[in-house]
């Protein structure tokens, strides 16, 4: 019950002066009723917050060395010819945005650690955007992430990617599957769309002649299982309860939307990295719900 501060005067021989006493702290006990917390509990508190603070500084620099490591490695690969460019590009496209969520649960559950995660992309984002206006050079960057090898193109797809990893991690984190599911789709389903198709894509769409069938098969198979391994993967750290045979009917719907939106002859118009990642989050917030 909240209490009217007392205004205490003390007299003196020179000076009247006035004491308002100081507000104490007070928290919620197991009761329900507030107290004054201990200065042992405070201490605990501020050491929590500080282990917390610890601990995701410490994984945005361990995810932050990993996404630089990956591009390093299959540009390695490349370049000693173990690997063609175009197949790098993709498994780098694959694998950037599923370890990027895989690395999640090794920030604290605090609210602020969505924030530090979101450090990644936003850093990557500043590299793409000062290098593809030509701030800084870095030719291996380039080979890793575009088609043609221009710094131009990394304000295209490699940007949008990396936005929409950025919106996931700010507006849905590992406590929603919308985000869990758009990361999947795109990385995963779209990354394996292009590598399928590129090798064996030889019957093409009626309604697109750049897309064949079996890239398309290979989005929706690809999608779907990245999707449902990712939501059993966070199921398993408890940060989703969910009822696994509605969610498989529920992700085919996306993954099926997904799939029929990358077919579509609107690569000019729209970036897959973006018309992949946006309709599967129509469509899981139509499945899911809010």
């Amino acid at each position: 019950m909240a209490t009217t501060p007392v205004v205490k005067i003390a007299a003196s021989p020179s000076i009247l002066t006035l004491r308002f006493p100081r507000k104490p702290l007070l928290i919620p006990s197991d009761t329900g009723v507030f107290r004054r917390p201990s200065s042992l509990r405070l201490r605990r508190i501020r050491s929590t917050a500080v282990a917390s603070w610890l601990q995701d500084s410490g994984a945005t620099v361990a995810v932050l060395s990993g996404a630089y490591s990956l591009v390093l490695s299959f540009d390695f690969l490349t370049k000693m010819n173990l690997i063609e460019q175009n197949l790098s590009r993709k498994l780098v496209h694959v694998l950037s945005g599923v370890l990027f969520m895989s690395s999640w649960p090794i920030f604290s559950s605090t609210t602020e650690a969505r924030y530090f995660a979101a450090i990644v992309p936003f850093i990557n984002c500043l590299r793409l955007v000062s290098y593809g206006l030509g701030l800084f050079t870095n030719e291996d960057l380039i080979k890793s992430v575009t088609r043609e090898g221009k710094p131009e193109e990394l304000l295209q797809g490699p940007l949008c990617y990396v936005l929409v990893l950025l919106v996931c991690t700010l507006f849905f984190w590992h406590q929603s599957p919308i985000g869990i599911v758009s990361i999947a789709m795109m990385s995963g389903g779209d990354g394996f769309a292009d590598i399928v198709g590129r090798r064996f894509g030889t019957l093409k769409l009626p309604y697109n002649k750049r897309k064949s069938w079996i890239g398309s098969i290979s989005m929706f198979t690809f999608g779907f299982l990245f999707s449902i391994g990712m939501l059993y993967y966070f199921s398993i750290f408890g940060y989703l309860h969910l009822e696994w045979m509605p969610v498989i009917k529920k992700v085919a719907i996306i993954s099926f939307a997904a799939t029929m939106v990358e077919s579509l002859p609107i690569d000019e118009v729209v970036d897959d990295n973006i018309s992949v990642p946006l309709s599967s989050m129509l469509t899981a917030f139509l499945v899911f719900g809010h």
